[in-house]
C-alpha cells in the first residue's frame, strides 16, 4: 500500500470517530473503566506488597556485646556488621543510652537505680535491620557467632507471618486482577462488536465493490487505537488524582500510620512514567485489536 493510501485510510479512521461519536464514546467509556479497574488493582497490590516489606524492615535484630568489650573492638564489630550480607542498617546503642532507656522503661522501680553506681555494667549494643526479612533467622545466627557478641535475638515468627501474608495477598491480588481483566475484555469485545455491527452495511458494501480486507480494517484499526489512547490518557489522569489524594490523606496520619507500613506506600512520582506508558500502550493496543477482530465477521461475506 502506498503512503498516500495509508494516510487516507488513517484519516478516515480519525474521521469515523466524529461521524460515529456515540459508539466511539461508548467504547471510550468501557475502555476507561476497564483500565481503571485493572490498573487500580495492580497499584493496590504493588503498594500492599511494599507495605508488607516495610513492616518486615521494622523487624530488627537486637545485638548485645560483652560489657567488657573495648571501644576499638566495638567499632570493629560495627564495621563487620555493616559489611554483612542482608544487613540494611546498623544503629549503635551505647552503654549510657541503654541505661537511660532501661530507666525510662522501669518507671515503677526507678528507686532501684539510686543504688547502682554508674552504667558500666550495661553492655554496648546494636539495632540491626535486614534487607530481606525472609532470611532474618540466618542473619541472626551469623551475628551471634561474632566474638564478643553476648546475644543476638530477633523474631523469626514475625518474619514467617509476613512471608505467609505476602503469599496470601499475592494470590488474592493476582486472582482479582485476572478476573477483572477477563471481565474487562468481555466488556470491550461486546462494545467494539456493537460499534462495528452498527456499520456492517458500510463494511459489506465496501467488500462487494472489491475493497481488500486491509483496506476495510485499517480505518477501524486507527479508530480503535485513537479511542484506546485517549481512554488510557483519561485513566492515567484519574488514577493520578485519586492516588495522590489517598497518599496525602495517609501521610497526614503521621507516626501511627507509618507504624503499619503506610510509610512504605510508593509516591506517584516514582511510578508515574510506568503507569502512563502502561495505560497508553494497553489502551491503544486493546482498542485497535478489538476493532479489527470485530470486523472479521462482517468482512467474510
Amino acid at each position: 500500500m502506498k503512503i498516500s493510501g495509508f494516510k487516507y485510510l488513517a484519516n478516515q479512521g480519525i474521521e469515523n470517530i466524529w461521524k460515529n461519536k456515540m459508539m466511539a464514546f461508548a467504547t471510550f467509556c468501557v475502555l476507561l473503566i476497564s483500565l481503571l479497574l485493572v490498573g487500580g488493582s495492580a497499584l493496590f497490590y504493588y503498594n500492599m506488597n511494599s507495605m508488607i516489606l516495610g513492616l518486615g524492615n521494622q523487624n530488627e535484630i537486637a545485638v548485645y556485646l560483652d560489657p567488657a568489650t573495648e571501644t576499638l573492638r566495638v567499632q570493629q564489630i560495627q564495621a563487620q556488621l555493616e559489611n554483612m550480607d542482608n544487613v540494611g542498617s546498623v544503629e549503635y546503642i551505647s552503654k549510657e543510652e541503654a541505661y537511660n532507656r532501661m530507666q525510662n522503661q522501669i518507671q515503677q522501680g526507678k528507686a532501684i537505680f539510686d543504688y547502682i553506681d554508674g552504667y558500666d555494667f550495661m553492655p554496648d549494643g546494636f539495632k540491626v535491620t535486614v534487607v530481606n526479612n525472609d532470611h532474618i533467622e540466618d542473619t541472626t545466627y551469623d551475628i551471634g557467632r561474632i566474638e564478643e557478641v553476648q546475644s543476638a535475638s530477633s523474631s523469626p515468627q514475625v518474619a514467617e507471618f509476613l512471608r505467609e501474608l505476602r503469599k496470601v495477598v499475592s494470590v488474592i491480588a493476582i486472582a482479582v486482577i485476572v478476573a477483572l481483566s477477563v471481565v474487562s475484555m468481555i466488556m470491550i469485545s461486546n462494545t467494539t462488536k456493537a460499534s462495528v455491527f452498527a456499520r456492517r452495511e458500510e463494511i459489506q458494501i465496501m467488500k462487494y465493490v472489491g475493497a481488500t480486507n486491509a483496506f476495510i480494517r485499517l480505518p477501524f484499526f486507527v479508530e480503535g487505537m485513537v479511542t484506546g489512547f485517549f481512554a488510557g490518557a483519561g485513566a492515567f489522569f484519574i488514577t493520578m488524582a485519586v492516588y495522590r489524594s489517598i497518599f496525602r490523606i495517609l501521610m497526614e496520619q503521621g507516626t501511627l500510620m507509618r507504624a503499619f507500613g503506610v510509610g512504605s506506600i510508593i509516591p506517584f512520582e516514582n511510578i508515574q512514567l510506568i503507569v502512563a506508558l502502561a495505560y497508553l500502550v494497553v489502551g491503544s493496543v486493546v482498542g485497535a485489536l478489538g476493532s479489527v477482530v470485530s470486523t472479521r465477521r462482517h468482512i467474510d461475506v
